[in-house]
């Protein structure tokens, strides 16, 4: 019985996902969205298919080394910030070892321990893993939680380039007459499958992220489509 109630109860976290999840959602995003929108800016303009082609290409190779370098650099100086953070802690841990510890006690006692409790707890976990339990409880790193520069650069420019190709592949198959249907439809069915995925991913409704990714697509390609019909001349 107790065997069946504990598998009854067991719970699958998706904490875990969040760095990766959001980098790739965000490439994938940023890829169909922007290819889609560049497309649609050129083709309004009056561009040949060719030319539509080759802009898609460029957006693709130019957004992806973008999305690498950005998330990189962005994470990676938040990577900076946890290395220094963990260093003046193992700094401060070997100093004064007893203040650290009444630190993380009182920590307990903030989220509801008695304060012979929390001692204790703070003394059992200090033994284990002095720095790891002072890097969860004072400074909010975890596993979970700690920046991974290289993966989310790597997962940023894949799902960049996979999104961004999307669109590219409706432009080799569909004749210039019917592109910006075409491409517009073909981004927003991308869009709303991407929403719809990623929400299943993380646990999240679906519905309002599919409604959320979808409506920024449209703004996106509507204004860049406008500025091309704008100030494009027409063979």
């Amino acid at each position: 019985m107790r065997a069946k109630s504990s598998n009854r109860h067991s719970e699958l976290h998706r904490a875990s996902r969040i760095g990766w999840l959001r980098a790739a959602v965000l490439g994938a995003n940023d890829g169909i969205v922007s290819t889609a929108s560049l497309i649609l800016g050129v083709a309004a303009a009056g561009a040949d298919a060719k030319s539509i082609l080759i802009a898609g290409v460029a957006g693709l190779v130019a957004g992806a080394s973008s999305m690498a370098a950005g998330e990189y650099v962005s994470v990676s100086s938040q990577s900076d910030t946890e290395q220094a953070d963990l260093a003046r802690e193992k700094r401060e841990l070997a100093s004064d070892p007893e203040l650290e510890h009444a630190e993380m006690a009182a920590i307990y006692v903030r989220r509801g321990l008695d304060p012979e409790l929390a001692d204790q707890v703070a003394t059992q976990l200090t033994a284990q893993d002095a720095l790891g339990a002072h890097a969860r409880e004072e400074l909010g790193i975890s596993d979970t939680s700690a920046a991974r520069p290289l993966q989310a650069a790597l997962a940023s420019a894949a799902m960049f380039s996979v999104g961004a190709a999307m669109p590219l592949v409706v432009v080799i198959l569909s004749p210039l007459q019917t592109l910006v249907w075409t491409v517009s439809g073909s981004a927003l069915l991308f869009l709303a499958i991407l929403g719809a995925v990623s929400a299943r991913a993380g646990g999240a409704p679906v519905m309002t992220a599919t409604l959320r990714v979808t409506f920024w697509g449209v703004l996106a390609m509507a204004l860049t489509a406008g500025i091309g019909a704008l100030f494009g001349v027409k063979a």
